[in-house]
């Protein structure tokens, strides 16, 4: 699992391990991983380190101290190294020595004429020191030159720690910053490495081992992995029978809507539960498609027992059945039009859990926001939800979070792809996660594997090609055997 931690647990962590460290034995510990990643990328963008063209942006603060340490170090390797030092007289004293004895070259950053736009545009590799972790509200005007020049180059961009301009903590992007293609980062991820939209920013992320001791009680973000997901996932025992497994009940679907029903049923198939009942007016298409189902026209209270709902696809105005469902004393997710007709007394006044899957739309929505502040700031809006509805909440998106009313970790899911912005793609994830509920997962726990298994099942289905929302739902089992196949290789 991957965690991500805060600024300040970060900053907390670093001035207790360099209380136990020689001084300076912390920076060399990162600069020295990020030289070599630096190392790696030359290889591959030149041909070779020695002779290469290395540019430093380098800032007043311990970032810039890094970027100076790890061009010394590529300098010794014969790289030709070039700083560009954005506030000369505030440069890290150790770096800026350590690169001349290297044999580096240092120079005026204040813009991109002349020769520094000059030495950028000839560069093979750009490294951006310009500013830490603590830096809010993006560049400052004087740096803004020098990242517009190194977008321009050839060149190859490593970011220190995370791309400059970017909010370390909340992942929002609120002016100029610097587009990596790589970005390392030291000691643990940082929650704007993980979260849209400062992570379109990071490019590929490579995480630096530097002896950090930070608590797993604090950690702010967990991005699981197959192996986390593959303990989650139910197996039936032998002596399962359908029933033991879970059933889930799918109130979804309208005579202007049915397909959402039929996509709903194709992911709640496929989501661990023993067996799947549909209520609403899309029976007939249900039936027709997938004949396993078992189909009701007398309304959830009397459609049979589930140990979970799925409430609101394509439901359009049925507000009766929203309300019916939430009455019910087992798990329930909420999504789509359920969303918009739910009353929120009833959501809060739930005992049993309650999630709620909303895309950004929606989340601004039930927030009485505009969109854009729920896509500019998705942690904060996926936290803010959970809190005001007593909910699990799952908002959507390029990367989907999902927040717990009870607080801890927010769970961070990357696996999608952008075809996956598809009609329909929404109501398969809410059958496939509403099945992990009645599987007996919590819902925490069901909206993350849901999630990590569609936006898997995503890739499949596409695999960089268009695809419907029924090819998603057809590639879930493939994902399912491609995670549980990772954790029997690390079982072997």
């Amino acid at each position: 699992m991957r965690t991500a931690y805060s600024v300040e647990t970060v900053r907390n962590a670093e001035r207790e391990l360099m209380a136990r460290l020689p001084e300076g034995a912390l920076m060399q510990r990162a600069a020295a991983g990020l030289a070599a990643a630096c190392a790696e990328v030359l290889v591959r963008v030149a041909g070779r380190v020695y002779g290469s063209r290395v540019v430093l942006l380098v800032g007043s603060g311990d970032n810039g101290g890094d970027a100076l340490y790890a061009g010394a170090r590529l300098a010794r390797r014969g790289a030709g190294v070039t700083a560009l030092l954005l506030a000369p007289e505030r440069a890290h004293a150790g770096g800026l020595a350590a690169l001349r004895r290297a044999g580096g070259r240092v120079a005026d950053g204040g813009g991109a004429s002349g020769r520094a736009g000059e030495s950028i545009a000839r560069a093979d590799l750009v490294l951006d020191g310009i500013v830490g972790i603590g830096g809010k509200g993006g560049l400052r005007e004087s740096a803004v030159p020098l990242a517009d020049a190194a977008a321009r180059s050839r060149a190859a961009v490593v970011a220190v720690d995370l791309p400059s301009g970017v909010d370390a903590d909340t992942g929002q992007v609120r002016g100029d910053v610097v587009r990596a293609d790589l970005t390392v980062t030291f000691g643990t991820h940082k929650p704007g490495l993980l979260i849209d939209p400062a992570r379109e920013y990071a490019g590929a992320v490579r995480l630096v081992d530097i002896g950090l001791p930070l608590p797993a009680e604090a950690a702010e973000l967990e991005a699981l992995q197959h192996a986390d997901v593959a303990r989650l996932l139910p197996v039936p025992a032998a002596e399962s029978d359908k029933y033991r497994r879970g059933v889930v009940g799918i109130a979804a679907g309208s005579a202007r809507y049915p397909g959402a029903a039929v996509l709903a049923v194709a992911g709640a198939l496929r989501g661990g539960a023993g067996a799947v009942r549909y209520v609403g007016p899309a029976g007939d298409a249900v039936i027709a498609r997938f004949p396993e189902t078992l189909v009701s026209d007398r309304g959830p209270e009397r459609a049979g027992r589930v140990q979970a709902w799925v409430v609101g696809p394509g439901a359009g105005d049925d507000a009766a059945t929203v309300a019916e469902v939430l009455a019910a004393q087992v798990p329930v997710l909420i999504d789509a039009d359920g969303l918009r007709l739910a009353d929120a007394d009833a959501v809060r006044a739930r005992t049993a859990p309650t999630l709620m899957t909303p895309h950004a739309g929606e989340a601004a929505a039930l927030l009485g926001v505009a969109r854009e502040e729920v896509e500019g700031a998705r942690l904060a809006s996926v936290r803010e939800l959970a809190a005001r509805y007593g909910a699990t909440v799952l908002l959507k998106g390029s990367t989907t979070l999902v927040a717990s009313a009870k607080g801890g970790p927010v769970r961070v899911n990357a696996t999608g792809t952008s075809w996956l912005a598809t009609a329909g793609s929404g109501d398969v994830l809410s059958g496939l996660a509403g099945s992990l509920l009645a599987a007996g997962l919590s819902a925490v726990d069901a909206g993350s594997a849901g999630a990590y298994l569609h936006g898997l099942a995503g890739r499949f289905a596409t695999e960089g090609a268009p695809a419907g929302a029924h090819d998603v739902a057809a590639a879930i089992p493939r994902a399912w055997r491609d995670v549980r196949e990772a954790r029997d290789v690390r079982e072997d």
